[in-house]
């Protein structure tokens, strides 16, 4: 495998992808999406991008929103644009102290890192002109155009997600916080239920008057102090919003392909249409791949994959 003299991968150049005659190019008709990089999971995130840009109708439409920690952004910044030079986006540099004090170990040390928690601080980050924003994790890929989940409507809502009521939802959060009825009373006439924060559509606009950010790190200290569940960034979204979500096609987040947070055993899709497909959980459809152990849905993933591979003969 090729890399740079900084240690990060390096990509084949992807093509160019243009709008089609019916798309207008206008400030309205942008679409924002925003992801994380850093050097881990950078190789799922480059997948991640190609999979929007080739199924979306209007490609040029599309602004990504980079959130890294600034001791390689430069050098992820220039791997974006080799990989990507015709990508319209921005890179914003996320300081990890923000969370550092206010992060519990969780069941997997992946959840435990600072950028992991970053998807809080979007509204702060990106510029106020920016109203909505979809939010995607970096091990996923769209085999449908993002257009049809940034034009849902959240109606009153400020977050938009796939809903999964069928959960057990008691399991995200311990007998602490259930015995304690100044905890547990948060979901009372709310009709919780799960979601996954990797695919969102965010108000930001809503998010910021609300003062989210604020709400969701409340959350994170009551949990330094009483342990009040064991699963990184999950649950605080859960104890905001959990009910108060419009609810999105399953469709739209055909999650757990990378198993369970222990083993990371394969998995198959769940029952209907199929936009997006994440593996979220323990098991990353490049790291099974290169070990030639692959799932049999990793080989969905595989024709993302922007990574140079290193030549098999040499010239020397």
């Amino acid at each position: 495998m090729a890399s740079t003299a900084v240690g990060l991968p390096e990509f084949r150049e992807a093509p160019a992808f243009r709008n089609g005659k019916e798309c207008r190019k206008s400030t309205s008709s942008v679409i924002h999406v925003a992801m994380t990089l850093d050097a881990t999971y950078l190789r799922g995130s480059i997948a991640g991008v190609f999979s929007v840009l080739q199924h979306a109708t209007c490609p040029e439409n599309l602004v990504f929103h980079f959130l890294a920690a600034h001791s390689c952004a430069a050098e992820l910044r220039t791997t974006i644009f080799s990989t990507f030079p015709y990508l319209s986006f921005h890179l914003y540099h996320f300081d990890p102290n923000l969370v550092r004090n206010k992060i519990s170990s969780s069941i997997r040390r992946a959840l435990d890192q600072p950028l992991n928690y970053a998807r809080i601080y979007l509204a702060d980050l990106l510029p106020s002109s920016v109203l909505r924003i979809v939010y995607l994790d970096s091990d996923l890929i769209l085999v449908d155009d993002i257009a049809k989940l940034w034009s849902i409507d959240l109606n009153s809502h400020v977050l938009g997600a796939p809903e999964y009521c069928h959960a057990n939802f008691t399991t995200y959060f311990t007998g602490n916080f259930w015995s304690n009825p100044l905890f547990s009373s948060i979901f009372t006439n709310r009709n919780p239920c799960y979601f996954n924060t990797g695919v969102m559509v965010i108000d930001l606009g809503k998010w910021r008057r609300g003062r989210y950010t604020e709400k969701l790190e409340n959350w994170m200290r009551i949990q330094k102090r009483y342990r009040i569940y064991e699963l990184g960034s999950l649950p605080p979204f859960l104890l905001v919003f959990a009910g108060n979500v419009e609810g999105v096609e399953h469709g739209w987040n055909q999650h757990g392909l990378g198993g369970d947070n222990l083993q990371g055993l394969c998995r198959d899709l769940h029952p209907g249409p199929v936009s997006l497909l994440h593996w979220s959980g323990k098991g990353k459809p490049w790291l099974r791949l290169d070990s030639k152990k692959p799932c049999p849905l990793d080989s969905l993933w595989a024709p993302y994959d922007l990574l140079r591979h290193a030549p098999l003969f040499s010239d020397s």
